[in-house]
C-alpha cells in the first residue's frame, strides 16, 4: 500500500491560473480526490477478496439459479463488476508514486538544485510502515491460529511459521517465499517497500536526466523485468515500477517541474481513462499482469485530470470515500484474515450460494480496520512525522496518509 506525503502547500497548480486566495481550496480538493480514490481502491480490493472467500462465484451461482429474478439473485448478479476488483492494486501504485514524490516535485520546481535526504526518507518510511506491518503479521497469526483449529481449513491459509513470518517482515514475499498465512494481500506491500528503497535512486536520476526520460527508461525496465521474472512467478518491483513512476510523473506535471504538453480537454483525458480501463478488463482474461499495466495507465489519465478540480465542498460519496481513505492502509492489511476467520467460524470455510454474507463480512472488516488504524497506524504516523526535518515541518503539514 502507498504512503502519502501530501503537503498543505500553497503552491498553485500549473493546470489552472487560480487566484492565490483559492490555493487552500485547491489543495484540499486535490487531497480529497486522492483520499477518495484510495478509499475506493481499498473497498474494491477488500470486497473482491471477500467474494472469493465466502461466495461460490458467478459461474457456479448462474449454473445453479439460472435466470432467476428474485431480489437476492439480482443483487448477486449486480456484483459482477467486482470480478475486476484487483484493479484497485494498480490504483494504489499510481497514488503511491504521486504521493511520495509530490513534495519533492514541488521543491524541485522551486529549487532545481534540491537534493533528497535519503537517510531521512528511509527512516520516515520505516517508522511509517514497519510498526503497522509487524502488527498486521501478528494479527494474522492470531486469527489464522483460530481458523486452523476449525476444520476443514480454508485453502487461503498458508504457512504461519517463523520463516514465512520473516520473509514477509523483510518484504521478500514474491521473491524468497509466499505471503504470510491467509494474508495474500501482502504481496503488494513488499513491492511498495521495494519502491521506497529505490526511490532515492529514481530521484537522483530525475535530477540528472529529467522525469520524462526516467519514465521511458522505467517503462523499458518494466517490460524486460516482466519477460524475465513474471513468467517464472517472481514478483519484484521492476515489473510494476512503471505504474508507480506514472504517479511520480503526475506529481511533476502538477508542480510544473517537468515540462508537459498543453492540457487536453477533460473529455479526452477521461476518454483515455475509460479506454485503457476497458482494455485492462478485456486483457484480464488473458492474464492479470497485462491488465494491471493497462489499468495503471487508465487511472493515471483519470488522476492527471481529476487533480484540476477545485471544489470548496465535495459530494457526499466523495467525502465518505475520503474517510475510508484515511484508514485504507489498515483495511488493506487486515481484511483477508478477518474474512477467513468469519468463514471458518460460521460456515466451516464452505462457499455460500447467498451473496448476503459477503456484505456482512464487510460490515465487520471495516470497523475492525478503523480500530486497527486508531490503535496502530496513527501512532506509527506520529512517529514517522517526528523524523521530519524541523525546518520543513514548520513550512509543511505533517505527512498524514497511507494508501
Amino acid at each position: 500500500m502507498s504512503d502519502s506525503v501530501l503537503n498543505a502547500t500553497t503552491t498553485a497548480s500549473p493546470f489552472s491560473a487560480a487566484p492565490a486566495g483559492h490555493a487552500h481550496i485547491a489543495s484540499a480538493g486535490k487531497e480529497h480526490v486522492v483520499d477518495a480514490m484510495r478509499g475506493f481502491a481499498a473497498l474494491l480490493v477488500a470486497y473482491f477478496h471477500c467474494r472469493q472467500v465466502v461466495w461460490v462465484g458467478m459461474q457456479s451461482f448462474h449454473h445453479t439459479v439460472g435466470r432467476s429474478f428474485d431480489f437476492s439473485s439480482l443483487v448477486a448478479y449486480a456484483t459482477f463488476p467486482i470480478a475486476w476488483g484487483s484493479a484497485g492494486v494498480p490504483v494504489f501504485f499510481v497514488i503511491s508514486g504521486y504521493c511520495i514524490h509530490r513534495g519533492g516535485a514541488f521543491r524541485l520546481a522551486r529549487d532545481p538544485g534540491y537534493r533528497l535526504d535519503a537517510g531521512n526518507f528511509w527512516m520516515r518510511r520505516f517508522a511509517r510502515i514497519y510498526p503497522v506491518l509487524l502488527a498486521a503479521l501478528l494479527f494474522t497469526l492470531a486469527l489464522d491460529s483460530i481458523s486452523l483449529h476449525l476444520p476443514p481449513v480454508s485453502h487461503k491459509v498458508r504457512d504461519i511459521g517463523l520463516l514465512p513470518f520473516l520473509v514477509n517482515l523483510f518484504s521478500l514475499q514474491g521473491v524468497a517465499g509466499y505471503t504470510y498465512g491467509s494474508n495474500g494481500a501482502l504481496w503488494t506491500l513488499s513491492l511498495e517497500v521495494q519502491f521506497y528503497a529505490v526511490y532515492p535512486l529514481l530521484f537522483a536520476l530525475r535530477r540528472r536526466f529529467g522525469m520524462n526520460t526516467v519514465l521511458v527508461a522505467v517503462a523499458l525496465i518494466n517490460i524486460v523485468s516482466a519477460i524475465v521474472l513474471e513468467r517464472h512467478d517472481i514478483q519484484f518491483f521492476p515489473s510494476y515500477w512503471f505504474s508507480w513512476t506514472l504517479g511520480a510523473w503526475i506529481a511533476e506535471a502538477q508542480a510544473g517541474a517537468t515540462p508537459a504538453r498543453p492540457p487536453r480537454s477533460t473529455l479526452v483525458w477521461y476518454g483515455l481513462a475509460a479506454l485503457f480501463t476497458g482494455l485492462g478488463c478485456a486483457a484480464f482474461y488473458a492474464g492479470q499482469y497485462l491488465a494491471f499495466q493497462l489499468w495503471a495507465i487508465g487511472f493515471a489519465c483519470y488522476l492527471y485530470k481529476a487533480l484540476e478540480r477545485r471544489r470548496a465542498v465535495e459530494p457526499a460519496p466523495m467525502r465518505l470515500l475520503s474517510r475510508v481513505g484515511d484508514f485504507s492502509f489498515s483495511l488493506y492489511l487486515i481484511h483477508l484474515p478477518v474474512f477467513v476467520l468469519l468463514s471458518s467460524v460460521f460456515y466451516r470455510s464452505a462457499l455460500q450460494m447467498s451473496i448476503w454474507p459477503s456484505f456482512g463480512y464487510m460490515c465487520i472488516a471495516i470497523p475492525a480496520a478503523y480500530v486497527f488504524y486508531r490503535l496502530v497506524e496513527l501512532p506509527a504516523m506520529k512517529w514517522s512525522a517526528s523524523f521530519k526535518p524541523k525546518s520543513r515541518a514548520k513550512a509543511e503539514a505533517p505527512a498524514a496518509r497511507v494508501a
